[in-house]
């Protein structure tokens, strides 16, 4: 929510240009690394669990909308509504074709997770980043900088969290919403697709269309079906159950004896 309401103020209230959308990705992406790095470093200084700080930073910035799209940036035009005006053209991605896909930040998700993929298994940092993922003890015997690993990766991930959080506005909505409508649970659709992932970037460009696919066919089973919407979740939580079966199931052997 954060990273789009940076990417909102430069839509709405500086002057459009070529310059327009670069900025916009560029303070939604640092608005992003901002934000997650207040929970990484009250993680790193006083031992704070990043899960509360951050569940309690999702209030803050709720409201933080909330009151910019009921308020000083509600629209001129809209009544009874929560959300701005339009943005202009030059604030708006380019889709392919009919669909909802907005094309440039397709093309940052791939080339991101192709980047990552680099960065965590070719790369002195990345070896660290995963010696310090995987045992927090080994990493500390070894001398590694947990707090400035936490940081890096906890900046690195805001960014590219704002960097999506810029695509859903500039490509989809076109101009900021109420929190509820912008983001419909991905950030935690995004914790199973990485799971099934296994951690690895460059699976995650399986998984995510995986899961997109079973979100679209749900909003198709709830319009012909009339089915439940919740018919998704019970299927996500079975594949996200399913895999945390599988990850505990092969880590032992089977032996079969009269």
């Amino acid at each position: 929510w954060t990273r789009a309401v940076g990417a909102a103020y430069v839509a709405l209230f500086l002057p459009p240009g070529p310059w327009t959308l670069p900025l916009m990705f560029l303070l939604g992406g640092s608005l992003g690394a901002v934000w997650v790095g207040i929970a990484a470093w009250l993680r790193v200084r006083f031992g704070a669990n990043e899960i509360l700080t951050t569940l309690m930073q999702n209030y803050l910035a709720y409201y933080l909308v909330v009151y910019l799209v009921a308020g000083p940036w509600k629209g001129r035009q809209v009544f009874g509504f929560l959300y701005t005006d339009r943005f202009p053209p030059e604030a708006q991605l380019p889709r392919l074709g009919d669909t909802l896909v907005h094309w440039p930040t397709l093309v940052l998700g791939i080339a991101a997770a192709l980047l990552l993929q680099a960065l965590l298994f070719r790369t002195p940092l990345g070896f660290e980043w995963r010696i310090l993922g995987e045992n927090p003890k080994a990493a500390r015997y070894l001398g590694l900088k947990q707090g400035r690993l936490l940081l890096l990766a906890a900046l690195s991930s805001g960014l590219l969290a704002g960097l999506s959080g810029v695509g859903e506005v500039a490509g989809i909505h076109l101009r900021l919403l109420e929190p509820a409508q912008i983001s419909l649970g991905y950030g935690f659709t995004a914790i199973l697709v990485a799971w099934l992932a296994r951690g690895r970037p460059l699976g995650v460009l399986l998984t995510a269309p995986l899961l997109g696919l079973v979100l679209a066919g749900g909003d198709a089973l709830k319009l012909a079906l009339s089915m439940p919407f919740r018919v998704v979740d019970v299927v996500a939580g079975l594949l996200l159950l399913s895999f945390i079966g599988a990850e505990a199931l092969s880590r032992h052997r089977l032996v079969w004896r009269r």
